[in-house]
């Protein structure tokens, strides 16, 4: 049986252009010490944990439809692999359905097994089911909270 990525999806009551622009707004709802922009294809940013950082590369957009963040470097301090999320991707899928909208994030290469991904299934499932849902419908996230 094959692996599965690591997958999360919440809905809220806003639009999918509201969705696509907030999921953007990395600082607000992931981590403060947030670095670059996160809008369009060949933005890079970065984000740090203290001795954790990750740095991103906008892949691929689809107005108010899809987002792919791809890993191009990593240090993950606290698991041997270091760089376990380099050249991995987060894909973030935007779909309306009536009033709602509902977000899929599928973080590819983060699968049960490697090293991080107990700790960082933890961390993901935080930030999105409650940081960033909150940021998305009472525009207050818990960003470094998880």
């Amino acid at each position: 049986m094959k692996q599965q990525d690591y997958q999360c999806a919440i809905s809220a009551n806003i639009t999918a252009g509201e969705a696509f622009e907030k999921i953007s707004q990395v600082a607000k709802w992931w981590s403060k010490s947030f670095k670059g922009k996160s809008q369009k294809p060949g933005d890079t940013f970065s984000v740090r944990f203290g001795e954790t950082f990750v740095d991103f590369k906008i892949g691929e957009v689809i107005p108010d439809k899809k987002i792919v963040w791809e890993v191009t470097d990593c240090n993950l301090h606290w698991i041997e692999n270091k760089t376990e999320w380099k050249n991995t991707k987060i894909v973030w899928e935007v779909l309306p359905e009536n009033s709602k909208t509902n977000i899929s994030m599928t973080h590819v290469g983060l699968v049960p097994g490697v090293e991080c991904y107990n700790d960082c299934k933890i961390g993901w499932d935080g930030y999105i089911q409650k940081s960033l849902f909150d940021f998305l419908t009472e525009n207050k996230g818990l960003p470094d909270k998880f």
